[in-house]
């Protein structure tokens, strides 16, 4: 095979398999592009329940707190907002760690092994919750689950941005984001049913508690008869807690069975593993012009950063090895560019309102003027149904029309939908029972929110960080701006219930729309689109300068391994 017959592939590679083109067959993207990798789509189905396993988390925890019988066994958590907030932080201050000490890891262990070892660790935390007879057991099995859940997240996105053909990369990944709203609903759902064990209430002694919407609510310390909860039963919470073990247990053993990132096996040395992985993961053989122009494009750039480290760098070992990403992604300006607008749109996914909704639906639900003991939770599963449904459209849509449109559109969506949600309760909130067609209204944007919030931010926000970095910096920098995502959303969870409780005339609601203006805003003038983009091309995208020298090794780099490939198959050729 010449060189000339392996360039006059280029055309077809790039329709299949992801190069730079303007326009693509409606068949290489969206449902027909998916239909047609039918092993990519089967990985992708695995690999995201490490995202249901966050999702379902998100879930339960709100309708936990909901519960009287929760209330019962650990009253200060629910009885109090401040605790309540630092009981569903505890996960994501976890999750934040675990995200930032990810990087590391997943370079040296690899992303398919990362995976699984953080099934093991997810099962311990999840067995710690389930059992919990004190608080003690209760925080310290959200804060180790946590652990897993963060670097579950960093690493599942990236380990599928690095297996998908960049035509359908974005469709695949937002497949994480599905994973997640399904953890929420299949949560929603189990809960709502759970919580009927042994009735809705946890005795039928009279509440005490203050008022809400003119009724006196449940009080954990005084309305427990002698003995414990009579009426509702504690399966009514652990049983929720404890199912989310199951689908740990199948990622962890389905993980054996899948492929290493071919980029991270070119960079430990096992590139005739790489190569077949490639060719088994496009069903065509290792001397497929288009598998072989793949490897190239991979080799070479893993080839060009080590010349380039060591010609900058020569000598330092050690943390200066270690730091390098870290220095890399600060001091040149296409690099932080990079991780600011990672960061950015992971801190406004957050920061638009997403999980404070998510993890306090119940509340917010009954503080509209629904019954909270049933009609709430109700309400609570109808959105986790919006949630997955509105999902959808970005799978097929992210590779078709683009990353900036959808975020734009989100953030028209979303925002306008706060306002009038806190709108309608700084008029009418005093007062639902007398004015339930403005309740009724006000959910009703809660749910119209939640449409825009879930073909937008909700799946790009992961999309986009794990396809922007370069190889040199791709580990680190999706670790840093997973992290961020999970530090917001530790902030969220630990304030949301205070600013539910104290803030007044939907002031909470008119907080969130800022952020979603800000992130139309930063979308408009500073995201480039990376639709149709090969891994290999995001320098380019954000204008990256590469010295002459460094110019020179890259092209003499790319000669090299090119004819390595060439002279590899000219015997069958």
């Amino acid at each position: 095979m010449s060189n000339h017959s392996l360039e006059t592939k280029k055309e077809t590679h790039e329709l299949e398999y992801g190069g730079s083109l303007g326009d693509v067959s409606p068949d290489a993207v969206g449902t027909g592009g998916l239909l047609r990798n039918p092993k990519i789509l089967g990985i992708t189905a695995l690999a995201t329940l490490g995202g249901f396993l966050f999702g379902y988390d998100q879930g339960v925890v709100g309708n936990v707190l909901a519960l009287q019988v929760f209330g019962a066994d650990f009253p200060r958590v629910y009885m109090s907002a401040s605790i309540k907030g630092w009981f569903v932080s505890t996960l994501l201050l976890g999750a934040w760690l675990g995200a930032l000490i990810s990087g590391p890891l997943c370079d040296r262990l690899g992303r398919k092994r990362l995976i699984m070892y953080n099934t093991v660790l997810f099962l311990l935390g999840s067995a710690l919750q389930t059992g919990a007879v004190s608080e003690a057991y209760l925080f310290g099995g959200r804060f180790v689950a946590g652990l897993s859940v963060g670097s579950l997240t960093h690493v599942v996105p990236m380990y599928l941005a690095e297996l998908a053909p960049a035509n359908l990369r974005g469709g695949l990944v937002a497949l994480q984001q599905l994973s997640i709203t399904l953890g929420i609903l299949f949560s929603y759902w189990i809960a709502y049913g759970t919580s009927h064990i042994g009735g809705v209430r946890c005795s039928e002694l009279p509440y005490t508690g203050p008022l809400s919407n003119g009724q006196p609510t449940f009080d954990a310390y005084r309305d427990v008869p002698p003995g414990g909860c009579t009426g509702q039963k504690a399966m009514a919470w652990r049983i929720p807690v404890g199912i989310q073990m199951l689908p740990a247990v199948v990622l962890g053993i389905g993980m054996f069975f899948m492929p290493y990132s071919p980029r991270w096996l070119v960079e430990v040395g096992r590139d005739d593993e790489a190569r077949d992985t490639l060719a088994w993961l496009r069903s065509l053989p290792p001397t497929a012009p288009s598998v072989m122009r793949e490897f190239v494009e991979i080799k070479a750039e893993v080839l060009t950063v080590r010349e380039i480290r060591a010609a900058h760098n020569s000598g330092k070992t050690g943390l200066s090895a270690f730091a390098q990403p870290y220095v890399e992604l600060f001091s040149s300006k296409a690099n932080f560019h990079r991780l600011a607008i990672g960061c950015l749109t992971m801190f406004y996914q957050q920061f638009i309102g997403c999980n404070a909704i998510i993890y306090y639906a119940p509340t917010i639900f009954a503080q509209l003027g629904l019954d909270p003991n049933t009609t709430s939770l109700l309400a609570t599963g109808v959105y986790g149904i919006t949630n997955t449904l509105f999902t959808l459209p970005a799978v097929f849509l992210l590779d078709r029309v683009g990353r900036r449109s959808l975020l734009m559109c989100g953030a028209v969506g979303c925002g306008l939908s706060l306002i009038m949600v806190g709108s309608l309760i700084a008029a009418f909130g005093h007062d639902w029972p007398h004015h339930r067609a403005a309740g009724n209204a006000a959910i009703f944007f809660v749910y119209f929110y939640d449409v825009h919030f879930s073909y937008s931010w909700a799946p790009i926000g992961w999309v986009l960080p794990s396809e922007i970095f370069n190889l040199a910096t791709r580990s680190t920098g999706v670790s840093i701006t997973t992290s961020t995502t999970w530090m917001a959303n530790f902030i969220i969870g630990v304030v949301s219930p205070l600013m539910l409780e104290n803030i007044a005339h939907g002031g909470t609601y008119f907080f969130f729309a800022a952020f979603a203006a800000l992130g139309f805003i930063t979308t408009y003038f500073f995201l480039p689109e990376t639709r149709l983009k090969t891994l290999e091309e995001m320098d380019a995208v954000f204008g990256a300068k590469t010295s002459s020298e460094d110019k020179a090794i890259a092209d003499r780099t790319w000669r090299d391994v090119e004819a390595d490939e060439l002279r590899r198959v000219a015997p069958s050729a």
